[in-house]
């Protein structure tokens, strides 16, 4: 009987550690300082898309999939701007000594999204991002109503219908 307890315990926690994706409940963005490729000061909380959604994106140079999703997202962005008004901003989790190399990626990549850099971590930790990528969508009035963890070909495919049930005002459901 310990046995059986004990793994459905280890399951429980398993499948709530490894979920992928969550509905959030509205919250905002907080207010964390950061700074754009140009060394701009950005409040986080002042992140807005004209009442259109907004697609926040945690990513680090050294994390693969981090990497393949922005590129596989690149390579359809203008479509779904076109299609949907939707902004990706992508945020950096390198610390001060990489963030360096972050804009020359960000070039070589051809990656046409707003970047911030989060090099102390502060919006990283105020968001909750353990684990990256982590993906956010934020609607019109600037609340978080779903996120994802980590990246698998076709995900793009499930964050772009998640933007078009927003702009056709469904509710977004995380399962």
């Amino acid at each position: 009987m310990k046995r059986i307890i004990f793994l459905l315990t280890i399951a429980f926690i398993c499948s709530n550690a490894f979920s992928q994706e969550t509905e959030t409940s509205g919250k905002k963005l907080p207010s964390v300082t950061v700074k754009n490729l140009d060394g701009k000061t950005i409040n986080t909380a002042e992140l807005s898309n004209d009442g259109k959604p907004m697609i926040v994106s945690f990513w680090a140079l050294w994390c693969k999939p981090c990497i393949n999703e922005l590129t596989t997202i690149s390579d359809v962005y203008a479509d779904w701007v076109e299609e949907t008004g939707v902004k990706l901003i992508a945020v950096s989790i390198d610390d001060a000594r990489s963030s360096s190399k972050v804009g020359p990626t960000v070039n070589g990549k051809g990656w046409d999204y707003e970047v911030l850099l989060d090099v102390n971590g502060d919006f990283k930790r105020a968001m909750n991002v353990n684990m990256i990528p982590h993906t956010f969508l934020i609607n019109g009035n600037g609340e978080i109503v779903w996120q994802h963890t980590s990246f698998s070909e076709g995900s793009e495919l499930q964050l772009i219908e998640m933007v078009r049930k927003l702009n056709a005002g469904e509710a977004i459901d995380a399962h």
